[in-house]
């Protein structure tokens, strides 16, 4: 049997820990990974959803439990050197990108990640063949857009420049936060099509927040709600394929 790419064994994850306000978020979370799946996760306001991506990201510690990516325990791995296997799409456009520099500039800065500072720009022009053509995948003319700065693009290009930098190196993981919330729905439409279309290409293996039922039940191989910090459904294939909106309706106040 295939072994997880990615496995969360007995998370417990506290946020404004010895504090007054100490929450505990993750509680005791179990969950498996495999190579290729596109996990949908839904949850109501305060389920847990971001503190399980920042948890699996390095943003916020493991209070217990454990994080394996290949076997390997990251656990105490930190942010930065988990970026080597992993990707991460924002509900704000302005993240993930760097304003005063130019598309393709962006996009070279995310293919060359983890080089030397100096070595960076080399190649660029040699390089832009590749962006204009994984540009044009997009339906919202970013591909014409290769030498504008990624602070003068609108909210959907500069969300469209974010997933093709964090997929340009196929990540062994790709966490897809609220990616489309922030945009208006033709946008959304558009976004999630290609997105669905790269992960299916590339055989990526991703886990993907909304709040839209509709999307979760269209999109992925596998769903999942989480509730009060723990998974309460998660169910593949066939099984996923049978779900109504009926069935998520009663997990969540409509």
């Amino acid at each position: 049997m295939t072994n997880p790419i990615l496995e969360l064994q007995n998370v417990t994850t506290y946020v404004n820990r010895h504090t007054p306000d100490e929450q505990k978020i993750l509680r005791g979370i179990n969950l498996k990974v495999y190579p290729g799946d596109f996990i949908t996760i839904l949850g109501s306001n305060g389920a847990g959803k971001s503190t399980l991506f920042n948890t699996i990201g390095g943003n916020l510690a493991v209070d217990d439990g454990h994080i394996l990516v290949n076997d390997k325990d990251v656990t105490h791995l930190s942010e930065e050197k988990r970026t080597r296997f992993l990707s991460r799409v924002f509900q704000d456009p302005k993240l993930g990108t760097a304003p005063r520099m130019t598309v393709s500039e962006n996009l070279l800065l995310a293919e060359k990640r983890g080089a030397r500072r100096g070595l960076v720009f080399r190649g660029l022009k040699r390089q832009m063949p590749h962006f204009q053509e994984i540009t044009s995948t997009m339906e919202n003319d970013l591909s014409k857009r290769l030498n504008t700065p990624a602070g003068e693009l609108s909210g959907g290009q500069r969300q469209a420049l974010s997933f093709l930098m964090a997929t340009i190196k196929r990540p062994d993981i790709l966490l897809l936060d609220e990616h489309t919330a922030a945009l208006d729905p033709k946008t959304s439409r558009e976004l999630l099509k290609a997105t669905d279309d790269r992960i299916r290409e590339d055989k990526l293996t991703c886990l993907m927040i909304t709040h839209h039922l509709e999307d979760a039940l269209k999109y992925g191989n596998r769903l999942i709600v989480l509730d009060k910090g723990q998974i309460k459904i998660d169910v593949t294939g066939a099984e996923k394929q049978k779900l109504t909106m009926d069935d998520l309706y009663k997990y969540f106040e409509i």
